[in-house]
């Protein structure tokens, strides 16, 4: 009997050790890997990835302005590699199965890097973190770079702190209007539009919301489409020297 139990107990400290256990009964702390660090095992399965991959494109600027769609995360990790994401709503859903019902994690999140590009996305799953991280895939295929400038009558400064002309976007009831700020105003707005805006690098925006902005997922989107139909203005001129 004693031998049986000194066997079972080795097996026990073996899969205790295997699951990351300590000596002190206390669950070790694994280093999960970063984005650039899944760029090395990176084997890229689009056109678009291959050249990137290769160095053959260096530019993410490049890509948004010929308008090449962006199918892999990995392209956003390699070009733009200071991204940073941010959570703007985790809950739940439900919905009836024959076997009753089966609740999911819904994510939306934004990323961007300060310095005028910027992604919302959403994603789903059965457990919150993969959930996140579908919406993190998501929002750096949704990426896009606006133009920066100073487009305030009440400004003129010429340097790039705020938008260049008036704009408005809508998703479902919610209707956001960003309008260009003088210096020093900051980000008038909600907490989401806020939020969106300085990912993006804003650092001077009015904006206005009608509908029901207390839906978050929405209210984000509509800014995201104002910034996109910014990012569809550009034409290679400086707006700051308008």
């Amino acid at each position: 009997m004693s031998g049986n139990t000194n066997m079972g107990n080795a097996g026990n400290q073996r899969k205790f050790r295997r699951q990351g256990g300590g000596r002190d009964g206390k669950q070790r702390k694994r280093d999960e890997p970063t984005a650039q660090d899944l760029l090395t095992v990176w084997v890229p399965k689009t056109e678009l990835g291959r050249r990137v991959a290769n160095g053959q494109v260096t530019s993410i600027d490049e890509v948004l302005l010929e308008g090449e769609k962006i199918l892999e995360p990995e392209i956003v990790d390699k070009l733009l590699p200071e991204l940073h994401e941010e959570l703007i709503k985790l809950g739940t859903t439900q919905r009836t199965t024959d076997s009753g019902r089966k609740m999911k994690f819904r994510a939306v999140v934004v990323v961007g890097d300060g310095h005028g590009h910027v992604g919302i996305g959403a994603g789903k799953s059965d457990e919150a973190r993969p959930a996140i991280e579908n919406a993190v895939k998501s929002a750096k295929r949704n990426i896009i770079s606006i133009p920066f400038g100073c487009g305030s009558w009440e400004c003129g400064c010429g340097t790039k702190h705020s938008i260049p002309v008036e704009v408005t976007g809508k998703c479902g009831s919610v209707r956001v209007t960003l309008r260009p700020a003088p210096r020093g105003v900051g980000i008038v707005g909600n907490s989401i539009v806020r939020k969106v805006l300085t990912k993006a690098g804003l650092s001077d925006v009015w904006s206005t919301a009608k509908g029901h902005t207390s839906t978050k997922y929405n209210t984000a989107v509509a800014v995201y489409d104002a910034l996109r139909k910014l990012s569809n203005m550009q034409s290679g001129r400086d707006w700051s020297e308008e």
